[in-house]
């Protein structure tokens, strides 16, 4: 005697047109956007979430598949996160416990901070293509940044002779480099002889926060920096483990594109 099914009766078919449908939709309807982040770390989906949350169409590009960068591991692969004060506005604004372990420093659990920021960020409205990996830039008149051009991640995987697979662009309003410290975008304006990068400095913590704050904004016309790819842009120290001025800069950073927007 057959058991009692509970759950609706699909195919397999059925499943993976579900699957192809809705990510070729979504994909063909980002094709343009008010703001494109390349990085899902935790600069980047803080510019996503408070630009989204101002009915702005946000799309942030993933090379790995998975989101949050170093956010949810910590330092030293030890999945604690410090943020400097004022940090835990943010905290306090997401929701996410933290404890004060001396003067104005603070201590959250790294996977519940990084999953608390990825749930504000979609229910804002940001949507993500992850395994996809920034490639080049989509230039107009004056150099001007009107897009990126992206590609499957996996594809640099692949032997040279081989790799005949053509990336897409993708046009946007606003460029966002949220890499890290690789700066990607911002280096391949390097390659095109419109900046000098010095890259980051060595370590200093007490300095570097406040600098990422200081030099958050706009690149080049159409394309922005924020979290530690401002370090990289303009030669400061690096911050190591410590993400407060992550999450402000991505606040600030969409506060400065919400503004070039109008």
């Amino acid at each position: 005697m057959a058991e009692k099914k509970i759950f609706s009766p699909v195919s397999e078919a059925d499943i993976t047109r579900a699957i192809v449908g809705e990510f070729s939709k979504q994909f063909q309807e980002y094709v343009e956007s008010d703001c494109l982040i390349i990085g899902a770390g935790p600069s980047g989906l803080m510019m996503g979430k408070e630009m989204a949350a101002q009915g702005k169409k946000v799309l942030i590009v993933e090379r790995n598949n998975y989101l949050g960068g170093g956010f949810w591991i910590g330092g030293y692969l030890m999945n604690k996160v410090t943020v400097r004060s004022p940090g835990e506005e943010i905290l306090r604004e997401l929701g996410i416990p933290f404890k004060e372990v001396s003067k104005g420093l603070l201590v959250a659990d790294g996977p519940y901070a990084c999953s608390k920021l990825i749930s504000a960020a979609c229910e804002a409205g940001v949507k993500f293509a992850n395994m996809t990996v920034f490639e080049d830039v989509v230039l107009r008149e004056e150099n001007r940044v009107a897009g990126a051009v992206v590609n499957w991640t996996p594809i640099q995987a692949l032997p040279r002779q081989i790799t005949c697979v053509d990336p897409v662009a993708m046009e946007t309003r606003m460029l966002v480099d949220a890499s890290g410290h690789d700066a990607c975008v911002v280096r391949k304006m390097e390659e095109r002889n419109l900046i000098k990068v010095p890259g980051f400095g060595a370590m200093w913590v007490a300095q570097s926060e406040d600098l990422i704050m200081e030099h958050t904004g706009e690149v080049l016309p159409g394309l922005m920096a924020v979290g530690m790819a401002v370090s990289t842009t303009y030669g400061l120290p690096r911050m190591g483990p410590t993400f407060g001025a992550m999450l402000l800069s991505g606040k600030r950073g969409a506060e400065i594109a919400l503004e070039k927007l109008k």
